[in-house]
């Protein structure tokens, strides 16, 4: 970088003095972003291969996002928006549902809220359908739904932090991938089993067809709901509108977030009308979810997405990103220890740890995120280009090939 971060060191100061220690401030403080790139307070440039963990789709200021915040800005955004319909919410359903087997929705502000919903979903069709004990669920190692109490109960990061116990009762845990682990925890009690595609902060493990065809039959032939939680392994990010689509399967709920407001706050959750069905007025709800801006923006940014050339290209640019990190790993030697992932998210493991890769890749000019353990997640736009790929895997061989200043990880 070319230009000192004073100013941005003074922000991350300020920022730790004020803001609960939840997030460790890095020395760099953002100003602005543009594309693939984010810039410091100072002006030096990053390349974006995090974008919010797999939220901004389309980049930073993308036309069709801008236009879904600018066309409804002198409209309003918060019109009693569970009451009333508008045209960019029925709009953005009917796009959505048009585009899988699902045939109701609720729009949520987070994908947390999403899956909450979805668990509230399951355990009221359970209730209606196969009595009231069962409202348990499957759900995985590895997992992670979010950070709400219904959330998290989900996730197994739950086991390790029992400071904020108690937790939702009735989630049981599965080894992924492993349809014989889900098989053993199948009783009359389980209403649900929830599974993300790719497990995110599992270290960018991708389920196999396999597995989630047969987790399917599983399912159907137990009368269990299954929830696919596409936060952030859907809208695109596989080359398929729909991450299950990508792995073959169809599931009975599906959480969304992320990618699907391409940087803008709104998440969802999508069903079969038999399931949805069993909510009653009253029974879930939101006093921002849904709002015209919301929505609008959902619109134009899945519009973008849904495209068959956008998707061709995601699918492209996964296998060019891939094939270039192949070949880093070969120049490398046994600096990269596996690459995995699927489609534009992809994990790297390494035998240095990766919060001192991430440390050297910001001072290079690129921003990414860590995963699991020790997995250097890369989650760029959708709309990465080849030279951009190109950048950010040499940033990558300059920080792997000067091993001095890279700490070796030790489990």
């Amino acid at each position: 970088m070319t230009k000192e971060n004073t100013k941005s060191l003074d922000y991350q100061k300020r920022a730790n003095d004020i803001f609960m220690p939840l997030y460790p401030h890095k020395s760099v403080a953002l100003d602005h972003a543009d594309g693939s790139y984010v810039y410091d307070m100072e002006g030096n440039k990053y390349l974006d291969c995090a974008v919010g963990i797999a939220v901004c789709s389309l980049g930073h200021n993308h036309p069709a996002f801008m236009k879904g915040i600018t066309e409804q800005l002198d409209k309003g955004f918060t019109m009693s928006v569970g009451s009333f319909a508008t045209k960019p919410k029925v709009k953005a359903a009917e796009l959505l549902l048009n585009n899988c087997s699902a045939e109701k929705i609720f729009f949520t502000n987070s994908g947390a809220e999403a899956v909450d919903g979805s668990l509230k979903l399951a355990r009221a069709w359970a209730h209606e359908n196969k009595g009231e004990d069962c409202k348990e669920f499957i759900v995985f190692r590895n997992s992670f739904h979010g950070r709400t109490y219904g959330a998290v109960s989900a996730t197994e990061k739950s086991l390790h932090q029992p400071q904020f116990a108690p937790y939702l009762p009735g989630f049981h845990f599965a080894e992924f991938n492993n349809l014989d682990s889900v098989k053993e925890l199948i009783t009359d009690k389980i209403c649900a089993v929830i599974v993300e595609p790719v497990q995110g902060e599992g270290g960018l493990t991708a389920g196999t067809k396999e597995f989630f065809q047969g987790l399917q039959k599983l399912c159907n032939d137990n009368k269990i709901l299954l929830i696919s939680d596409e936060i952030q392994a859907g809208m695109g990010r596989m080359g398929t509108l729909f991450a299950h689509s990508h792995f073959g399967y169809e599931p009975d709920i599906i959480t969304l977030a992320k990618g699907l407001g391409g940087g803008f706050p709104v998440g969802a959750f999508m069903s079969k009308s038999y399931i949805s069905d069993v909510f009653k007025a009253g029974d879930h709800g939101s006093t921002y979810a849904g709002n015209p801006l919301a929505t609008n923006v959902v619109y134009h940014v899945v519009s973008e997405i849904v495209k068959p050339e956008f998707l061709a290209r995601v699918k492209e640019a996964g296998a060019y990103f891939i094939k270039k990190l192949n070949a880093l790993h070969n120049e490398t030697g046994n600096a990269i220890t596996s690459i995995k992932g699927e489609g534009l998210m992809i994990g790297v493991d390494t035998k240095f740890e990766i919060k001192t890769i991430l440390n050297e890749l910001l001072k290079n000019g690129m921003v990414a995120t860590q995963a699991g353990k020790n997995t250097l997640r890369l989650t760029p736009p959708l709309n990465i280009s080849d030279a951009e790929i190109d950048e950010a895997v040499e940033k990558l061989g300059t920080v792997l090939k000067d091993e001095s200043k890279l700490t070796e990880y030790t489990s």
